[in-house]
């Protein structure tokens, strides 16, 4: 757990992850360092206490905040870091965004990080029962619910799949969607299609849903 917010986090071991897009049909592979991410998305209650916001539609200091935009999320991970006397991952500009990779601040997960930890050794579309591990449309009576409520991965993170999208640190493909980013992991609203460990979903950084929300990462200095 870090010691500075109390958000529990773990270290995701270095490891080789392979991507996919069924749009394009392309597969490539990433090569990882280790680096820790948050056992949960951030709640409504961690996010109030750090922005002093609640922008969900849902309400209860345990749900997955929602409702917030890309930029929210990356907003977010600057004002934790300097809460926690860290230097802030990102430097945000007039409309655009440098990652400072050698920061040691809070951020959001590269898509390609999110599906290793996602997976955490795993090699089916999801790391156990769909029932036993995610909120989604056929279980969840249409809402959201409290973080933690479905058993973990075998690396102790939870909510990986279903409850609420992740914001992703990923551009999803510039030529085609310009500045859409990557949004990983389903929702509490998505057919089990949707809740597997490769899929890929896209939205523009300003757009704010019901059922997209965000975890944080930090690296691991080298």
């Amino acid at each position: 757990m870090d010691a500075s917010t109390g958000i529990p986090m773990i270290t995701v071991p270095s490891g080789q992850v392979t991507l996919s897009d069924r749009r394009t049909q392309q597969r490539w592979s990433v090569e990882l360092a280790p680096y820790q991410l948050a056992v949960f998305p951030i709640t409504q209650a961690q996010y109030a206490e750090t922005t002093g916001r609640r922008p969900s539609t849902a309400h209860g200091d345990q749900l997955p905040v929602e409702g917030v935009s890309w930029w929210d999320a990356v907003r977010f991970c600057n004002a934790l870091s300097h809460h926690d006397g860290l230097a802030p991952a990102y430097h945000l500009h007039a409309d655009s965004i440098t990652w400072d990779a050698s920061a040691d601040g809070y951020r959001l997960p590269t898509e390609a990080e999110w599906e290793h930890a996602c997976r955490a050794g795993t090699t089916g579309p999801h790391y156990g029962p769909l029932d036993e591990i995610a909120w989604y449309r056929g279980n969840s009576q249409e809402r959201i619910h409290d973080v933690g409520g479905k058993r973990p991965n075998p690396w102790g993170l939870h909510d990986m799949l279903g409850n609420v999208w992740d914001w992703c640190w990923d551009i999803y493909d510039a030529e085609v969607y310009g500045t859409y980013r990557v949004l990983r992991g389903g929702g509490w609203f998505d057919e089990p299609w949707s809740c597997r460990a490769s899929v890929r979903r896209r939205s523009h950084p300003n757009l704010q849903l019901d059922d997209v929300g965000f975890r944080i990462a930090r690296s691991i200095p080298r």
